[in-house]
């Protein structure tokens, strides 16, 4: 019998699919499946209190780390194996029986890892890895692996020497999937509950082999680990984390000179990664920015000299005015051109529109407003921002072509979707891509047998045909009968990787998918269509919010004199400028919800202590606002409820 514990956070999403392929498993393998929810605060029990009555879920008070929750799982675990396995995770139909059928074959004496993918097809390095050392570590943190990634002495970190198509003894086995004889858990023990997060898998299978027995790499079969978990490599929280497990185990198994060495490194190691980890995202965050600041300030510049060369010779702009309402000019083009959503992650030249448009209007209202004696001419400041438009798209062309920025992957562009699966599963995929906005993106469906319908693009065996030939950009996987997760995955090997991939269950109504080892993965949902989760609403909000703040604090005679508590009234227009509350929140504070500041007026239309409906209306209605906002919504509200606004 195997037993397979599973430590879910935040990831419920990922876990259902994971949950779904684990049922087809379970069609040729006895087993039991166990869940630890390490306080997860995405609605995760909710979402299973009804759904895989097989399996057993147990809820944690708080986030007891991963070495803990599975070691409450194992004491439980009924089975003669034990599969470690992560939420994010897609395991093929025949995986475990051969994994069991490998560790029968020697013995019972090992434990095995196996070959893993990301969620865009690509073989991921910690399916295979040797036990860290300050050489080993010093060779993959100075670059020298990367650059010799076949080295037997450079890359030994993730063992590139070693086929990734074959079967090897190697030292690490990947938390993610770890699949132990219960055996060799009862003799070496089981997690070490110092690792609270990373390590813990190092320290188990340093344990394994110290005991006598043997680690192997499993090239048979292959999962998708889509890399769900909310901790990012990049992160500087990952970097932390990362190495303190790994200065936590050398203490443990080396002491002496070995581990001071290793802590040297590893003190080296943090320093490094922190710095590199802070500048990547300082330029992330300011890089285009930046960029789009210099290049709009010369935009002006250019248009000033152009405009008084050639269109009034006659007028001498102070050169002192210019130095201060350029730049203050500049950024008011660049504030607008944020809230219209231009820095959204991937790049979408219809947002640069929008975003232009806007920051114009803006720029010639606020132009407007000043007084004679500050003006200096509307024709420099709205041929300068066009000017600067056409710059800004030449250069994100460059940048998109020489891959410093990502295009959107979520743009509504036409055909540019394929959907694999039976006619009934694309029917349901296009509903959901419907209430998403993304079905004008859809292409057609390719048949998941060989022979294709008429209605169909193709068949599976010619979708790399299918993707050469069309501008394909993202392929939909629907798991049914017809069309295994084993069948899946070999078809996400062969694919080109610029592809995007999600798949698709009929269990689950979500899509799943990631697009790289790096990246947290993505999902979309019919449970979770929410506008006011979008950054342009969510921005929309704010405005809203800040400029009724505005207003009332513009016109405070009038609310002095007709407010029964003007004290409390400018209290509340007060905090919501600092934003620290918002005029219309939720009347109750539910998880799953998008994240509000506290409201003075809630969804109802009262204040919170005002609301009487039952507990169950309330959420309908905070339901009902999360996924229909909008901000004429909040305008009527506010207007119509203003006497209780103190």
């Amino acid at each position: 019998m195997l037993s397979i514990i599973i430590i879910n956070y935040n990831v419920k999403y990922f876990l259902e699919q994971c949950l779904c392929s684990l049922q087809e498993v379970f069609k040729n393998i006895e087993g039991e499946i166990i869940v630890v929810d390490n306080n997860s605060s995405d609605g995760s029990r909710d979402f299973f209190r009804d759904k895989f009555p097989g399996v057993n879920f147990i809820w944690n008070q708080q986030n007891e780390g991963f070495a803990k929750a599975n070691n409450k799982a194992l004491r439980i675990a009924s089975g003669d194996y034990i599969l470690f396995l992560n939420p994010d995770t897609v395991v093929p139909e025949d995986c475990l029986e051969k994994c069991v059928s490998f560790i029968k074959d020697k013995d019972n004496a090992v434990a095995l890892g196996i070959q893993m993918i990301d969620g865009s097809g690509k073989f991921l390095k910690e399916s295979k890895r040797a036990f860290p050392s300050p050489m080993t570590s010093l060779y993959k943190l100075s670059g020298l692996a990367r650059l010799f990634p076949r080295s037997r002495t450079f890359a030994k970190y993730h063992l590139g020497y070693l086929s990734k198509s074959k079967n090897h003894e190697v030292d690490v086995l990947a938390g993610a999937f770890m699949m132990v004889p219960k055996k060799i858990l009862d003799d070496v023990g089981s997690f070490d509950e110092n690792f609270f997060m990373y390590g813990e898998d190092v320290d188990l299978s340093y344990r394994i082999q110290k005991a006598g027995y043997k680690n192997f790499y499993f090239a048979e079969s292959c999962i998708i680990h889509f890399k769900g978990e909310s901790t990012k490599k990049g992160s500087l929280n990952y970097v932390r984390m990362f190495y303190k497990a790994m200065s936590v185990f050398v203490q443990k198994h080396y002491g002496g000179t070995k581990a001071g060495l290793f802590n040297v490194f590893i003190q080296i190691a943090i320093y490094l990664r922190a710095g590199l980890a802070a500048v990547a995202q300082f330029l992330r965050w300011v890089g285009m920015k930046f960029i789009d600041a210099a290049i709009i300030l010369i935009s002006f510049w250019i248009v000033k000299v152009l405009w008084s060369t050639f269109v009034k010779q006659e007028v001498n702009y102070s050169p002192n005015m210019l130095i201060i309402a350029f730049p203050v000019f500049t950024a008011l083009f660049l504030i607008a051109s944020y809230f219209a959503g231009l820095y959204d992650n991937g790049y979408k030249q219809s947002r640069l529109n929008k975003s232009t448009i806007t920051a114009i209007l803006v720029i010639l209202s606020v132009y407007s407003l000043l007084p004679e004696s500050l003006r200096f001419s509307r024709g420099i400041l709205l041929f300068g921002s066009i000017f600067a438009f056409v710059l800004m798209s030449i250069v994100r062309v460059f940048l998109l072509k020489w891959n410093v920025i990502e295009g959107s992957a979520e743009r509504n562009e036409v055909n540019e979707l394929v959907i694999a699966g039976a006619e009934y599963d694309f029917e349901q995929v296009y509903i959901l891509l419907e209430k998403a906005g993304f079905h004008q993106r859809i292409l057609g469906r390719v048949e998941p047998g060989e022979s294709g319908e008429k209605k169909s693009l193709g068949t599976i065996s010619n979708l790399n045909l299918l993707i050469r030939r069309y501008p394909v950009k993202e392929v939909i996987f629907c798991k049914d009968n017809f069309f295994s997760y084993k069948k899946i995955i070999d078809s996400i090997i062969k694919m080109p990787r610029h592809v995007r991939i999600k798949i698709y269950t009929a269990c689950t109504n979500t899509l799943i998918g990631s697009e790289s080892s790096n990246t947290s993965g993505k999902f979309l949902s019919g449970d979770s269509q929410y506008l006011l989760s979008n950054p342009v609403h969510r921005r929309s909000k704010v405005l809203i919010d800040f400029f009724i703040a505005l207003f009332f604090l513009l016109t405070f005679p009038v609310h002095f004199i007709i407010k029964k508590r003007p004290i409390v009234f400018f209290k509340n227009v007060y905090d919501v400028l600092l934003l620290k509350k918002t005029w219309i929140g939720f009347a109750l504070q539910k998880k799953k919800l998008p994240s509000l500041k506290k409201g003075i007026l809630t969804s109802t239309g009262l204040p919170a202590c005002l609301n009487t409906l039952s507990q169950k209306s309330l959420e309908a209605i905070d339901e009902h606002y999360a996924k229909n906002f909008n901000y004429i919504n909040d305008l009527k509200l506010i207007w119509t409820n203003y006497n209780l606004l103190s």
